[in-house]
């Protein structure tokens, strides 16, 4: 009995280390890695600021999958509501900013940077954009506008309000500037 409670005890501290190397003040020791690989080979952004991390929607899935398309150059925008610019009083997204992006769990995937950012009134946006924001050539502005309804109807109805086909939309356009994988490639931006 003694060696079973040894064992379960060094079984739970072993536990509780992994969990306490995993994240950093709540965010994943892999995005303060990403961060420092890229860092390594481009000293210029050595003393800037880590960039922010976050993924894309709002469940495992859809996070994982648009990760996954980022990382593999597929997906290259983002759309948000301006309103949440304006209700929080918050600039637009800025060009040349750079956000690591992670999977659902938090682990970071890629690193990318803003290339341009427009705003577009919801019914005024293209199969163009559409295709490089769903990351697919497959009926891209159906596929955008059926997905981008519900989820901003959504959210949109926590607050009591409705979406409309005018609401304006903040596209991000972005490149995919570091991925894991580029470190062992050697090819660097």
């Amino acid at each position: 009995m003694k060696h079973l409670t040894i064992i379960l005890f060094l079984i739970l501290i072993s536990c509780k280390s992994k969990t306490e190397t995993e994240t950093e003040n709540g965010i994943d020791k892999t995005v303060y890695q990403m961060w420092n690989n890229y860092t390594i080979l481009n000293p210029k952004f050595k003393n800037n600021e880590i960039p922010e991390s976050w993924y894309f929607h709002n469940n495992k899935e859809d996070a994982n999958r648009l990760a996954e398309l980022t990382l593999n150059g597929k997906k290259k925008a983002s759309s948000g509501l301006y309103s949440w610019y304006k209700e929080a009083n918050s600039d637009l997204p800025k060009i040349g900013t750079k956000h690591i992006i992670t999977d659902f769990n938090g682990k970071a995937r890629a690193i990318i940077e803003i290339k341009k950012v427009d705003t577009i009134p919801f019914n005024q946006i293209s199969k163009g954009y559409a295709e490089i924001d769903m990351g697919t050539k497959i009926e891209p502005l159906k596929k955008w506008k059926k997905a981008h309804w519900n989820f901003f109807a959504s959210v949109m109805e926590e607050n009591g309000e409705k979406p409309t086909e005018e609401m304006l939309i903040v596209c991000e356009r972005f490149e995919t500037i570091w991925t894991e994988s580029t470190n062992s490639n050697n090819t660097y931006k």
